[in-house]
């Protein structure tokens, strides 16, 4: 299926590993002009722009002056905007409890899972509109409507972005521009297992090991297994063409069975 997404102009965040490396290649092999922001701009993303359609962004997005600045590359490289993907999210899971949880780790989470997006969102927008036509996606999670109190602070965040969204879409929605996240479920990426992800800090926590955490999360799912990022990718780049020119407003759950309500 042809996305009709040559030649479009696409702002990734967080494109340096996981879910958003995954929809940055995927973007550049469906012939967009991609824009990757992230910290660190090496390995994957440096062999992604030898191939001359993908140009990394080295940004801190989680400071209030970086978003703009991933913008303003993308509108200077490329003469515009027409896809913003906002995929930059973080989770430590809060073995203490929620009175463990102090003023900075509440800030620290709202920071880096919701404002950011908001900041990337309110930057990138008016070039959206000048298009007259564009499409937001958001990466969000199934916590936003999952509440665990092992993240109760990522779920938090989680939810006011997918609240966030969804009331955008209202707005701007008239104008041509369409917004839609999208909520995995555990997905194969260093969030969940890296060295420092989350079967590693929870197995830590319990005294269990890494892959046992891995394969009980796993086993709650009806496939059995996490979501590959290339399998979120193709969701995204689906909601980011127009083959979904009617689709907005709308939130997209990809956990393998995980929720188990309507």
């Amino acid at each position: 299926m042809d996305l009709h997404l040559k030649d479009k102009v696409a702002l990734v965040t967080g494109a340096s590993k996981g879910i958003g490396l995954a929809v940055t290649r995927a973007l550049a092999g469906e012939g967009a002009l991609v824009v990757a922001a992230a910290r660190t701009t090496g390995g994957d993303l440096a062999e992604l722009a030898a191939g001359g359609r993908v140009r990394p962004v080295a940004v801190d997005l989680a400071t209030p002056d970086g978003p703009g600045h991933a913008v303003r590359e993308a509108v200077a490289a490329f003469g515009g905007l027409d896809v913003l993907v906002n995929n930059v999210g973080a989770v430590r899971p809060r073995l203490g409890g929620f009175l463990s949880l102090t003023d900075e780790d509440w800030a620290w989470a709202l920071d880096i899972n919701f404002l950011t997006a908001v900041r990337t969102t309110r930057a990138a927008l008016p070039h959206l509109l000048e298009r007259g036509a564009g499409s937001i996606v958001t990466v969000s999670s199934v916590n936003a409507f999952l509440p665990d109190p092992g993240v109760i602070d990522y779920g938090a965040a989680k939810a006011a972005l997918t609240n966030f969204c969804k009331a955008l879409s209202k707005e701007v929605g008239p104008q041509g521009v369409r917004v839609n996240t999208v909520s995995p479920g555990p997905v194969e990426t260093a969030l969940w297992l890296g060295d420092q992800g989350v079967a590693a800090a929870v197995a830590g926590g319990t005294g269990g090991s890494p892959d046992d955490v891995v394969a009980g999360a796993a086993a709650r799912s009806v496939t059995g297994r996490f979501t590959r990022p290339e399998e979120v990718a193709d969701l995204v780049l689906l909601l980011a063409s127009d083959r979904a020119g009617n689709t907005t407003g709308s939130d997209h759950t990809i956990d393998g069975g995980l929720v188990t309500t309507l």
